[in-house]
């Protein structure tokens, strides 16, 4: 049986609960702290605040702009999963397999389609994938095929 969490947790819930935790730890600091010194303790938590503030928009913006700058662009032949990676995987030979009790699923075989355009061979797809051998001989047989066919603009792998 699968359990599922009522109220996931996610990076902002943390991050959100993290923040009102240490309000009201600086709420209570300066409550509890003497009269004299309420005024200087919360300009130091003010100013602490702001500078935490900042640097988590300096890192999420560090973060946001690391992130579009490593996306790939769709005619990057180093892109595995492009929308070019499954062109010639062969349907009709795996159609059987797929309608046999106790079939690998779909994305599986994509998957193992991806690593035999790439070199794989198929002892080792067989094995990090737990696919059958002759499954895995049969992906990697038409990569071959469909690498030694295309046309001579495009690296066969």
């Amino acid at each position: 049986m699968t359990r599922t969490a009522l109220f996931p947790r996610t990076g902002r819930g943390t991050a959100l609960c993290g923040v009102l935790l240490l309000l009201a730890l600086q709420g209570l600091a300066v409550g509890v702290a003497p009269a004299p010194l309420r005024l200087f303790l919360s300009g130091v938590l003010i100013g602490a605040s702001v500078v935490g503030l900042l640097l988590a928009l300096l890192l999420a913006h560090s973060r946001q702009r690391a992130g579009l700058a490593g996306k790939a662009t769709p005619d990057d032949d180093a892109q595995w999963f492009s929308a070019r990676s499954l062109e010639g995987f062969p349907m009709e030979q795996v159609r059987p397999l797929l309608l046999s009790p106790g079939a690998p699923g779909l994305n599986r075989l994509y998957t193992a389609w991806v690593f035999a355009t790439h070199g794989h061979d198929p002892q080792w797809i067989a094995h990090h994938l737990d696919l059958p051998s002759p499954t895995a001989r049969l992906l990697v047989t038409a990569a071959r095929q469909h690498a030694t066919s295309t046309p001579t603009g495009r690296k066969p792998r």
